[in-house]
């Protein structure tokens, strides 16, 4: 167990890689606006802080079940133009990108909410009944997707190591080397992950698994706080000082 890569007994964490200062932000799930007020209270840390180089990092799942997934994501392109950030991939757009691919999975897509998303990028409201195939939807919203909006998702990442800290979706599965790792695992992986209290070479920092407020533990931080259903969008801010909560 090395101190420099994990959480102290006391709840101390190390810095993040010198000169850098990140902030990690939670499963935004279609919800713009909260997403908004995040970058707000980001952009006034910076201002405050002034921060030498920063990185805006956030842990995917950014469609389905809020109101406005297409205009999540215009925020997050637009966000990039501007600013250093990291998109990785959640398992809702890996859902969405295995539709578009002609994978037999819309009624699980509709099932944890993707519905909304089809909505929000214009599909007509009569082929979002379960009497219309896959292969009617799957037109639609590939005639309506925005080419910018489709290699955001398709260049979006698995993980991101920053220095003692790994940013990923879901987790890791304990014990397999993180080049080993199953995309799979990265995106929906649980219970494993969840349940291991050893050291992982690195402190996790992710999503995926709702909770009501963040989670700080030695070998992982957990900073999904179901923002659809909660209005809780949270942010974790890693710097020079270890890391603290900067919107929730």
């Amino acid at each position: 167990m090395r101190a420099s890569s994990r959480a102290t007994a006391r709840g101390q964490y190390p810095p993040a890689p010198d000169g850098f200062t990140a902030y990690v932000v939670g499963d935004i799930h279609g919800r713009l606006d909260l997403l908004v007020g995040v970058q707000q209270r980001i952009d006034e840390d910076k201002a405050q802080s002034y921060p030498e180089r920063t990185v805006e990092v956030y842990l995917g799942d950014y469609i389905d079940r809020g109101p406005d997934s297409a205009g999540v994501v215009s925020q997050l392109i637009g966000r990039a133009r501007n600013t250093y950030t990291v998109f990785l991939r959640g398992n809702h757009e890996q859902l969405l990108m295995d539709f578009l691919a002609g994978a037999d999975c819309l009624e699980q897509w509709r099932h944890v909410g993707g519905t909304a998303t089809l909505h929000s990028y214009g599909v007509a409201s009569n082929l979002l009944t379960c009497s219309v195939s896959a292969d009617v939807v799957r037109r639609s919203l590939s005639h309506l997707l925005l080419e910018e909006h489709h290699r955001f998702y398709e260049q979006s990442g698995s993980y991101i190591r920053l220095g003692p800290y790994l940013a990923v979706h879901a987790g890791v599965r304990p014990g397999v080397k993180l080049e080993d790792q199953k995309t799979a695992d990265l995106l929906g992986i649980r219970r494993e992950f969840l349940e291991y209290d050893g050291d992982f070479e690195f402190i996790v920092v992710h999503g995926h698994t709702p909770v009501m407020v963040p989670d700080l533990r030695l070998n992982r931080i957990n900073i999904d706080t179901g923002a659809f259903a909660t209005n809780r969008l949270t942010c974790l801010r890693i710097g020079k000082d270890g890391v603290r909560l900067l919107a929730e």
